[in-house]
């Protein structure tokens, strides 16, 4: 009996138990094919690619370029309590391999954006994750409550890299105590699952991981930017206006992918992997590392669609090879976590 090409393929996928749908169908909506569900937080997203927190602004204004419904979820720029006027510019610089931001959390505040944005996010988006900022636990734990009253978040997302203005500017983020204080007292006031998202510019992160999983968050998310500076050279002067900015882009990916593998090692709670990520190559490597879900950042602005190539890349090394995104995270650790 001779078959054809489709017919062996549909044979084949149903022998290995990889498909639940007609080939046809799943091709037809690939960005949320079983292969690529993945699960985070009590969650359950379609598939495991997010746009990264302070790159994709609120995604209404990415509305008309991406097919935000293709996507994982959206983690949104900063939320505040009140609204943050952030920094002076110049407030970003190119670098070879990335781009350096210091951009200071600029946002209109949780009223504003829960009226001008959230409904659109809710209407429009897989998964909505705000991510939100303060300078004191008081502030953290007041946005938390403001956002749990309302209807269309699916998580929040903590970036404790945010200054503690009681403790001279020290980042939350590079104090085991006081990131375990700022998850706990965000624990308290919502129910939503919380999202820890990490630093890198310490000397050993899987001491803040095991902080934030101990004090009740639920995931964690890294690495957030690294410190780093540029001078202009002509002015003999730093060139951004606050100095040190954050740096992304793929020249931080190693230190990324290293961090999110020692991490996977350090917690039981799940990660979402990000810093670098341009291909769906890479984010393979996030997810063999440890990652249930990525998040794509600073490459949206070269190629706003990249997160949408990224889903597809995955989507078609999952049904070429066999196998799942839930069978690939933490593969490369060799050994059951």
């Amino acid at each position: 009996m001779c078959l054809s090409a489709k017919t062996a393929r549909y044979l084949l996928l149903r022998r290995y138990s990889l498909l639940t749908v007609d080939v046809d169908d799943e091709e037809k909506t690939w960005w949320r094919s079983p292969l690529l569900r993945t699960s985070l937080a009590g969650l359950t997203l379609q598939n495991p690619v997010l746009a990264a927190s302070g790159t994709f602004g609120y995604g209404i204004e990415y509305g008309g370029l991406v097919d935000v419904t293709k996507l994982g979820g959206i983690c949104t720029k900063g939320v505040s309590i009140d609204p943050w006027p952030g920094n002076r510019p110049p407030r970003l610089a190119e670098t070879p391999a990335g781009m350096l931001n210091a951009i200071g959390l600029q946002n209109p505040g949780a009223a504003a954006f829960a009226e001008d944005y959230l409904s659109w996010l809710a209407e429009q988006t897989p998964a909505v994750v705000v991510n939100i900022v303060g300078r004191t636990i008081e502030e953290y734990s007041a946005v938390a409550a403001f956002l749990d009253r309302k209807a269309g978040i699916d998580a929040l997302e903590i970036n404790i890299s945010c200054p503690n203005i009681k403790k001279g500017g020290l980042s939350f983020g590079t104090d085991p105590q006081a990131a375990a204080a700022v998850v706990k007292a965000v624990r308290r006031v919502t129910s939503l699952p919380l999202i820890a998202k990490l630093t890198p510019n310490v000397t050993d992160i899987t001491q803040i991981a095991c902080a934030v999983e101990a004090a009740g968050a639920d995931a964690v998310s890294l690495i957030n930017t690294i410190t780093g500076m540029i001078i202009d050279v002509n002015r003999r002067r730093p060139l951004l206006a606050n100095v040190f900015g954050g740096l992304s882009g793929p020249a931080i990916m190693p230190v990324a992918l290293r961090m999110v593998w020692q991490v996977y090692e350090a917690v039981k709670i799940p990660i979402i992997g990000m810093g670098g990520i341009t291909s769906a190559h890479d984010a393979l490597q996030f997810i063999m590392a440890g990652a249930r879900a990525v998040a794509v950042g600073s490459a949206t602005f070269r190629r706003p669609d990249t997160m949408v190539e990224v889903v597809r890349g995955l989507y078609d090394y999952c049904r070429e090879q066999r196998t799942s995104i839930a069978a690939l995270v933490g593969v490369a650790h060799g050994g059951a976590h």
